[in-house]
């Protein structure tokens, strides 16, 4: 059988386009990319933010009757009826696999948020095996790919622009931290959805140690929105009770500015995530030269590298010893700074699109090696569509 062609068009498809956040960014550099490498390549979503409605199309509007030299890659990050679609469509199907939180992790605080993710495990089950190739953001989230059922695949970091944080930033974030500052104490930050899985709670706890045994000025910034309402206002009882109330600042949502802002002026990025398909706040820090002290589990390790400190437990005490030796060592901190921005070039923009376009060749090759393979892997993946609720 005649191999298939080079594919003129990769169009995307997700769930949800969201702006400022990593998914949303990502299928956007993509989308650039794939069009500067020649591929026609639009954007389908089952929804969109209104900030970024108009980079998307309604998923309605894929043709009812595609074209033969198209293919589809479906960003799967949680369940959707969106992948159901996905999987009876007739065009050869790669994945770009974003990885699905532990429902165990969210259980307790948002148990509508456990559904979707345990549809979307499920889903990943016949969303795997329908794509005859799949792109990962770290080896840990490709580990989870193969065993799901996709044989083919390729690492390719999220796609970030970091020089959009050489932006000025907001005077009134350093500004609000020097009058702080002057009366001492360190300032943490980290950036991310005040979840469960992100493990906030750990950070107080860390710095209740810190501030005992080391800086009883210091304060916690959790920069990001919230997943519901029950696990943030339990994380403000927390801070109550253990005398942290004015030093733990949950702001929500910034503009880019206030960002670069929070960024530069804190002196450590503290992360005690349980779980991270990658973590593009990480690369950040490292990038605006913000010492990075992380907990060493699913793909953090891989993603800060040799460019902060990565623990092996998280307990209390051990967080807040490794701040302790970058806030109060210069030497250090001078060369953590350094090693951060070596290893955040590695995610510069450019390389990362080279890596997807890459990435994209290593598919086609695919697809000719299988011959029809992809079309018979579309047809499968349909098939399996009808199995999965």
């Amino acid at each position: 059988m005649t191999p298939p062609a080079r594919p003129a068009r990769i169009d995307q498809v997700l769930h949800i386009l969201a702006a400022r956040d990593a998914i949303g960014t990502h299928v956007l550099h993509t989308r650039d990319a794939l069009r500067a490498a020649g591929f026609g390549s639009d954007i389908y979503a089952g929804d969109a933010h209104p900030e970024v409605r108009a980079q998307a199309r309604p998923l309605e509007e894929l043709p009812v009757s595609p074209r033969p030299d198209s293919w589809l890659l479906f960003h799967h990050s949680t369940g959707s009826a969106v992948a159901d679609a996905v999987l009876r469509r007739p065009e050869p199907l790669l994945v770009d696999y974003h990885n699905i939180t532990p429902p165990a992790l969210v259980r307790r605080w948002a148990p509508w948020i456990r559904e979707e993710l345990e549809l979307g495990l499920e889903q990943l089950g016949a969303v795997a095996p329908a794509s005859f190739f799949g792109i990962a953001h770290s080896r840990f989230s490709e580990t989870e790919l193969h065993a799901a059922g996709c044989a083919r695949t390729a690492v390719v970091a999220p796609l970030v622009d970091l020089a959009a944080f050489e932006v000025t930033a907001d005077a009134a974030v350093p500004g609000a931290h020097r009058a702080e500052r002057a009366d001492g104490g360190a300032d943490w930050l980290f950036v991310g959805r005040v979840s469960p899985h992100k493990a906030q709670h750990d950070l107080i706890k860390a710095l209740a140690c810190y501030r005992r045994f080391y800086d009883p000025r210091a304060r916690l910034h959790l920069v990001g929105s919230s997943l519901g309402t029950d696990y943030p206002r339990a994380l403000e009882r927390f801070a109550a009770r253990l005398g942290l109330g004015d030093a733990v600042r949950m702001v929500g949502t910034v503009s880019d500015e206030a960002l670069a802002a929070y960024y530069r002026s804190a002196d450590v990025f503290v992360c005690a995530s349980d779980h991270e398909g990658f973590c593009v706040p990480l690369v950040e820090a490292m990038h605006l030269g913000l010492p990075v002290v992380a907990y060493d589990t699913a793909a953090v390790g891989e993603t800060v590298g040799d460019g902060g400190i990565v623990l092996t437990d998280k307990a209390p005490m051990t967080v807040a010893a490794a701040v302790h030796r970058v806030v109060a060592d210069d030497a250090l901190r001078v060369a953590l700074v350094d090693a951060g921005r070596r290893r955040a070039r590695a995610f510069a923009l450019p390389v990362g699109k080279a890596r997807l376009v890459a990435a994209i060749e290593t598919a086609i090759e695919t697809a000719i090696e299988n011959g029809a393979g992809a079309a018979a892997g579309a047809a499968a993946g349909a098939d399996a569509g009808r199995g999965t609720r």
